[in-house]
């Protein structure tokens, strides 16, 4: 064991045996060492609680909060501290906090059942207490997997779940728990599978049947979803959680009506469910309804004044402008110390939007460097093994490579791939192309990033993909061409062609030419700068973690352009790049040149892509309802004095 894992198990021995002097000063040294250490932050936080130092046990968490966001742990610790000084609220608070990051604390369950009883709220004790009954009753080693799944340790989750699972095949728990994983590592076939199995073994437990659902939407199946969502809608039609789960499926397969009817009949019985409000503006906004959309996000607000998540969603829709009273409401808001960690998220970059339509641009980056600085620490994206895997890409996807597997794949025409990076003008591209009469728009479809992961193979902490790729024979990757086009059938509506605008399949064009050598591939860019700091100001609703900082998106875009550059080489001709700023210019133009790539007749209908009446469930969605301009153009410049991190990792691209 290291010098740190010595002293650190000694600190927590010392805790252990009642000798909380010698626990703190054991983590303090630690913490002397590296100030931001979240093991000795809570060990020291808990003895400081013990010899009745609240104050500094506090100083402790509130340095664990900032480290570790979302560690369930500390907010249990927080609840012990609070309830220690008396603060029955704030323990309630902390304490429903960290089931909610790590469902398996039963202290923190137990606790709660105790403080709701003493105040007479009964049923809440009473649920409280079932939860800890529940979690006590598991074997010891699902409390374990609980334990290591949401403290950041998936790996060692699979592998002590897979071994309960060998010994008790049929345990729905532990079934569940394992698809949990493999949603977490991004297995989503293994995923549907367990859930899929568990379903059968017990038809009747509610919280597997809403996880299949949630896994099946992830894997874009809406109308299996949709169904499993019926299905529970018609064990109680009057139930406002089935009500709601089957107004978002239905906002999946393109029924807006009937999701605006179940909306209505949720807020017929919760007029004031802030969740319900923002999904209901959510939808509205897809549907191009932007003024009922906002009436419906403010109601939100009003209802829940801290709910980061609306005041997120009127700062996306791009055209919106906040009023003072917005903004003085928001930062009264972001100074609550106890806010919750995403209502802060939502909200810091809501005001980083506010700030920046009002030309006070010094406090708008401040604001959306907090924001990102809270989604770094939450995520812990890794540039460094990023670069790695598009590195790999390179070496591996060589022209012998395709010149050997020459013939393989599926020979269909009809998928479109438009990739790059987020925010470089995808959106728009698609809108475009999607208003011709033989091409459909779809979604970022992730059949691709799904297909590469599974090549990556089942062990931990080692990949086949992309190695495996000279191994696997023609007739696999035409099975691998005809299950693209078989499983993403269900977004199209008709036409020949359809696009899939997934941005990161870019790091897989070596993929997508085995499996489907006749699909067209058309590169997104955008100017560096433009493109880099947009994706620093938009917190993205998953995924896209390279965008958190100037440092981390400005290496992803060289990165990018290297890669690029590769299958440029290798398959020359196959990727159309098309520039932002050329369409911006020439509209016309470059609407011929993408369909004379692909193969089509130019249509008038192309240049009125803003009249084109389709859902848009992107960032981009108020922008592309609009004819073109030039409203991103440049942005960035009034923020130069700030972005100097940026302009060092783009480097030479930056100019």
């Amino acid at each position: 064991m290291s010098d740190h894992g010595d002293q650190l198990k000694a600190a927590q021995e010392a805790l252990q045996r009642g000798d909380f002097a010698a626990g703190l000063a054991c983590a303090e040294a630690l913490l002397a060492q590296d100030p931001k250490d979240g093991d000795a932050l809570y060990v020291a936080a808990a003895a400081a609680r013990y010899l009745d130092r609240h104050d500094a046990a506090r100083s402790f968490l509130e340095r664990l909060h900032a480290e570790m966001p979302e560690y369930g742990r500390a907010w249990q610790e927080a609840g012990h501290l609070a309830r220690a000084r008396g603060n029955t609220d704030e323990a309630l608070s902390a304490y429903a906090r960290a089931v909610r990051f790590n469902p398996a604390l039963t202290a923190s369950w137990t606790a709660q059942a105790e403080l709701l009883a003493a105040m007479g709220r009964t049923a809440e004790a009473a649920a409280a207490q079932e939860q800890a009954r529940r979690v006590t009753a598991l074997p010891r080693e699902l409390v374990a997997v609980t334990h290591h799944l949401h403290e950041g340790r998936p790996l060692r989750a699979e592998e002590i779940c897979r071994h309960f699972l060998r010994r008790n095949p049929r345990h729905v728990e532990a079934m569940r728990l394992l698809a949990q994983i493999g949603l977490r590592l991004g297995i989503l076939d293994d995923a549907e599978f367990l859930l899929e199995s568990a379903v059968a073994f017990e038809p009747d437990n509610i919280q597997v049947r809403l996880d299949y659902m949630d896994v099946l939407r992830k894997r874009q199946k809406f109308e299996r979803s949709r169904d499993e969502a019926e299905a529970l809608y018609r064990r109680d039609p009057e139930s406002p959680l089935f009500q709601s789960h089957l107004a978002i499926e239905s906002m999946q397969t393109g029924d807006y009506t009937r999701a605006f009817e179940l909306f209505d009949a949720v807020l017929a019985k919760l007029p004031d469910d802030p969740a319900t409000l923002t999904s209901r503006g959510h939808a509205l906004k897809t549907t191009g309804q932007q003024d009922e959309a906002v009436a419906s996000y403010r109601a939100a607000i009003a209802a829940k004044p801290d709910h980061g998540d609306a005041y997120y969603a009127l700062a996306n829709l791009k055209t919106y402008r906040f009023t003072e009273g917005e903004i003085a409401a928001m930062r009264e808001q972001v100074a609550r110390p106890e806010i919750a960690f995403m209502d802060r998220v939502h909200l810091t970059f809501a005001l980083g939007k506010a700030h920046e339509d009002r030309e006070e641009y010094e406090a708008s980056f401040g604001f959306y460097e907090e924001g990102n600085a809270l989604k770094r620490r939450q995520t812990r994206y890794d540039a460094d093994r990023m670069s790695e895997e598009l590195k790999a890409q390179e070496e591996v996807c060589t022209s012998d490579l395709f010149a050997a597997k020459q013939g393989a794949g599926d020979p269909a025409r009809d998928p479109i791939f438009i990739l790059g990076l987020p925010r470089a003008g995808s959106t728009l591209l698609e809108q475009i192309l999607a208003s011709h009469s033989q091409i459909d728009g779809t979604l970022e479809l992730p059949n691709v990033l799904a297909l590469a992961h599974r090549l990556r193979g089942r062990k931990a902490g080692q990949s086949r993909y992309p190695q495996v790729l000279h191994d696997l024979t023609p007739d696999q990757f035409t099975e691998f061409g005809r299950d693209f086009l078989a499983n993403t059938r269900i977004h199209r509506q008709g036409a020949p062609f359809f696009i899939d605008k997934m941005p990161n399949n870019f790091r897989h064009i070596g993929l997508i030419h085995l499996i489907l050598p006749n699909a067209t591939i058309i590169d997104a860019r955008r100017d560096p700068m433009d493109c880099c700091f947009s994706g620093f100001k938009q917190l993205f609703a998953e995924g896209q973690d390279f965008t958190y900082g100037l440092t981390e998106i400005g290496r992803y875009y060289a990165d990018y352009v290297a890669l690029m550059d590769h299958w440029d080489r290798v398959l020359p001709g196959k990727v159309l790049r098309v520039r932002h700023e050329d369409v911006l210019d020439d509209l016309e133009g470059q609407t011929r040149r993408m369909l004379d790539h692909i193969g089509l007749p130019f249509e008038e209908a192309c240049l009125e892509f803003h009249r084109t009446a389709r859902a848009v469930r992107t960032a981009s969605s108020e922008q592309v309802r609009r004819p073109i301009n030039r409203s991103g153009q440049g942005a960035w410049k009034p923020y130069e004095p700030w972005l100097g991190d940026l302009k060092t990792a783009l480097g030479p691209l930056a100019d």
